[in-house]
């Protein structure tokens, strides 16, 4: 079944042996009652796949935290929003100079630009 014009939901989700199964709502209540009769159908999904020789996904480890991934990728973890100027929000980028390693906030103007923002400087 595919989508109609009254779907405001769709939610999809993939099998590891390529079984798609598409649930379509038309509002939220219909939403979460589809996904809660998805929910009780889960085991029995599961093992009519087994029985017909599919594959079933072991349960995956926890997701590695952002301050994790930032340590071994030896990035900086920045909280919050970026700052913004009067060209746009400022992107963060670090380098290293003869007077060493430099990180900071840069102006979103084009290089060159005579109105270009001060740098704020982390």
């Amino acid at each position: 079944m595919a989508a109609n014009e009254n779907t405001k939901f769709q939610v999809n989700y993939k099998l590891v042996d390529g079984t798609l199964i598409n649930l379509y709502a038309s509002d939220v209540k219909d939403l979460e009652t589809g996904l809660a009769d998805l929910g009780m159908v889960a085991t029995l999904i599961k093992t009519t796949a087994s029985d017909l020789g599919a594959s079933v996904a072991p349960a995956r480890a926890a997701a590695p935290s952002v301050a994790s991934v930032a340590s071994q990728l030896g990035a900086t973890v920045v909280e919050g929003q970026a700052p913004s100027c009067a060209h746009g929000v400022m992107s963060f980028r670090t380098g290293t100079s003869a007077r060493g390693p430099w990180k900071g906030w840069m102006c979103a103007a084009p290089k060159g630009a005579t109105d270009k923002c001060a740098t704020i400087w982390a």
